[in-house]
């Protein structure tokens, strides 16, 4: 177990404790004003008070975010067992209806710490409620007038009492805190599982950065001829209007595939760059549209920013303006006849919707978008690797993806983005 998990327990255990003196207090009542049960005062007193001196010493290190080890565990949980011992020495030994709560320790014991030391704990509460059938004090009344009968009797129903509230503690303790304890494990468990997912989720992009490093070094080499023989076409072509402006748009493009080359080594990643440039949050959004349009002319982009005055400043990171690409190039394979981007901030958070006018996904489609290599367009090319990388980015930055149906027909990608993890932080 790690040391939250002890920390945990322990906060578990203080409670427990805090059951554990209340009930012996309250039994100490019963028995001296109910049953005139002569009780050693200073033994009760000292016991309930060493056990809320042990509280008051563990919350203080729970407070100060201590590390809690197993050891101190099993330091308290011998404690509780020797004030114990300690206690039902002094009033009654065995024959004392609350023995029962040797086994709160060894509940926690099992629950908690590692099986040498949960037997440790058993050997020693069988050894300690054994020494108390031969170790101990045995209780008077207060009145010596009572019959010996009456006062059998009265022992006899101070020991029923003391089994019932017994169960009823035992239930209380079983239902809370091995309820707990459950519900530990299963978290346990559902974080493991997601600490999975995440390592196969690196795992995979690391196989994506080194394609994408060996696709960028083969590539440079085309790319750069491309750019030689479209400036040599376009310097000859400059009497058909028509055809250098197609010669133009080409060149263009093929400066932006060289651009996304270059950067792409210090994206590999996707890890956030620290040279990464500063500007508002509208520049950032009106560039990202802007190299958009450019790539994709075909497809109008219409832009609705709805950002406050003065806008906050962030830094222009490139995988985020890449990931935000993806997402817009995906609406736009669903509705090539034109699509929005709406951006505006909520509370603390930037939000940037998109919307399409294309067929929403049925349920199968949609709990499978965001798989690595899991697409609807093969006969396009498409890799389906879009989403995926999208959400690995906004990972990054704690953010959140979600594709909502909009009305009458469409799907509306809707991205969270938190202000503190993107805008620029002022220098102390």
């Amino acid at each position: 177990m790690s040391a939250h998990a002890f920390a945990t327990t322990l906060r578990r255990l203080l409670w427990l404790r805090v059951v554990m003196m209340a009930a012996l207090l309250l039994a100490s009542l019963v028995a001296t004003y109910v049953y005139h049960i002569t009780l050693p005062v200073p033994e009760v007193a000292a016991a309930i008070g060493l056990m809320c001196g042990i509280n008051l010493v563990s919350w203080l290190r729970l407070w100060r975010k201590a590390r809690i080890r197993e050891s101190e565990l099993l330091a308290q949980l011998l404690l509780d067992i020797a004030i114990l011992t300690w206690l039902f020495h002094a009033t009654g030994g065995y024959s004392n209806p609350f023995v029962w709560m040797y086994l709160l320790p060894l509940a926690v014991a099992a629950v908690a710490l590692s099986w040498r030391y949960t037997w440790l704990i058993a050997a020693l509460v069988i050894i300690a409620y054994s020494a108390l059938t031969f170790w101990f004090q045995p209780l008077a009344t207060l009145s010596h007038d009572h019959a010996h009968a009456a006062t059998v009797t009265d022992s006899f129903n101070l020991h029923l009492l003391g089994m019932w509230s017994g169960f009823v503690v035992s239930a209380i303790v079983i239902a809370f805190f091995v309820e707990r304890m459950g519900r530990n494990l299963r978290e346990y468990d559902r974080l493991l599982a997601e600490s999975r997912e995440k390592v196969l989720a690196s795992e995979r992009m690391l196989a994506l950065g080194t394609l994408a490093t060996g696709a960028a070094h083969e590539l440079g080499t085309p790319l750069s001829t491309m750019a030689v023989l479209t400036k040599e076409l376009l310097d000859e072509q400059q009497h058909q209007p028509e055809l250098a402006a197609s010669l133009a748009l080409l060149r263009k493009q093929v400066d932006r595939c060289k651009e996304i080359l270059s950067s792409m080594t210090a994206a590999a990643g996707m890890m956030r760059s620290e040279a990464s440039s500063p500007m508002t949050v509208e520049a950032f959004i009106r560039q990202l549209a802007q190299r958009w349009s450019d790539t994709r002319p075909a497809t109008p982009l219409k832009l609705d920013l709805q950002l406050p005055v003065p806008c906050p400043v962030m830094v222009a990171d490139l995988a985020l303006s890449q990931a935000i690409t993806n997402l817009i190039n995906n609406a736009a394979d669903a509705s090539p006849s034109g699509i929005e981007l709406t951006a505006h901030i909520t509370g603390n958070n930037l939000q940037l919707d998109i919307h399409d006018h294309g067929c929403f996904p049925d349920e199968q489609t949609l709990a499978a978008m965001g798989l690595p290599f899991n697409t609807s367009k093969q006969a396009s090319g498409g890799l389906g690797l879009g989403i995926f990388l999208a959400k690995s980015v906004l990972e990054k930055f704690d953010g959140s993806l979600r594709f909502d149906r909009q009305e009458p027909q469409g799907t509306i990608t809707r991205i969270h983005i938190p202000l503190i993890n993107i805008i620029v932080k002022a220098p102390a």
